[in-house]
């Protein structure tokens, strides 16, 4: 990575831009110049880069001239909004929004397991949905040894998933029921301390919500697997951050919980953490804050018939599920010189 590259962060002061932020700074990303772009609401506020204060610039029009990459997290409406603008100032676009992820001429990437899709890209590199980045992580070594025939997900998912207004609902809830006011709904449709709500995004013709078929729909574009058979409840749960998934797979090939264990742990960016009789397994309070995406209670699925596994995945999803594929999407961009 010898040449630096000029960068902005869209949507900076967001829950993900922050940690966009953070991470690139971490990995030491060759940035040459930075710029953070924001809504009109943000001008003029500052964020720590490297120990210097950098101020917050409105985005507009211009804001793409002279800029390389831009790492987008400001909504799928802002990133269509100003795809135009982008592509005409000739920046690679890393998108964190669902605006362009089922685009065929989009590649849709998790770096650990299809970084050669970025290849093909044609000024925007998508980034996947948290939900679908964390349940494939540990899946696709299991996909490749025995071949997924059918998914079940059901996905445990933190406030965070919603933004940083969505955590600090959730931070006021607990502190208003602590004190006995009454708690304010804004974020969710429902109050979501001490509840669980299982809708997450707008309900479709199927009955499933957009959420659920991001997972069934973005995890066959990134395993080039268009016939696996994928079912998902989005569930969102009163934790402030990290996902967790509940997954039973159905395999062509049978795999034991040993196999299974043993093929995940040489996966990139997996960690298995499955010793129940220690009570040890993934949970957001361990998993919040780390890079990799972590998998225990591997067991058979004992109603299959045959060839059944059941597993409990957790991910940081800002992290891993959002900022960090991200900024590892760049990285693979700048040591293939793509851009």
């Amino acid at each position: 990575m010898s040449k630096q590259y000029n960068v902005a962060i869209m949507g900076a002061t967001g829950a993900v831009g922050k940690e966009l932020l953070s991470i690139v700074e971490e990995r030491k990303f060759p940035v040459k110049s930075l710029k953070l772009l924001a809504s009109e609401r943000s001008k003029g506020k500052e964020m720590i880069y490297q120990g210097r204060k950098l101020k917050v610039e409105v985005l507009d029009s211009n804001s793409f001239k002279g800029v390389d990459i831009v790492l987008a997290s400001a909504g799928a409406s802002v990133s269509k909004q100003f795809l135009k603008d982008m592509m005409d100032a000739k920046v690679l676009c890393i998108d964190n929004t669902s605006a362009f992820r089922m685009e065929k001429d989009v590649p849709l990437v998790v770096p650990e397991i299809n970084p050669e899709d970025c290849r093909w890209n044609k000024g925007v590199i998508a980034n996947p949905n948290c939900t679908t980045i964390i349940a494939i992580l540990p899946l696709k070594p299991l996909h490749d040894a025995a071949k997924i025939k059918r998914m079940v997900v059901c996905s445990y998912q933190a406030a965070s998933g919603a933004g940083e207004k969505a955590m600090f609902e959730l931070e006021q809830q607990a502190k208003d029921w602590v004190a006995g006011k009454p708690m304010k709904v804004e974020k969710f449709a429902y109050q979501l301390l001490w509840n669980v709500i299982p809708h997450i995004d707008v309900f479709m013709e199927n009955g499933y919500t957009k959420e659920e078929m991001k997972v069934v729909n973005e995890t066959r574009k990134i395993m080039h697997a268009p016939d696996m058979m994928i079912s998902a409840t989005t569930v969102r749960v009163p934790v402030l951050r990290a996902h967790s998934e509940s997954i039973i797979i159905e395999t062509e090939k049978k795999l034991t919980p040993d196999e299974a264990r043993a093929l995940m742990s040489k996966a990139p960016g997996v960690t298995v953490l499955d010793e129940p009789a220690n009570k040890k397994y993934p949970m957001p309070l361990l998993v919040s804050g780390k890079d990799n995406v972590f998998v225990g209670r591997v067991r058979e699925d004992i109603s299959c018939e045959k060839n059944g596994l059941n597993l409990f995945i957790v991910g940081d999803q800002i992290r891993k599920g959002a900022a960090l594929n991200a900024v590892q999407i760049a990285e693979i961009v700048a040591k293939e010189g793509l851009k």
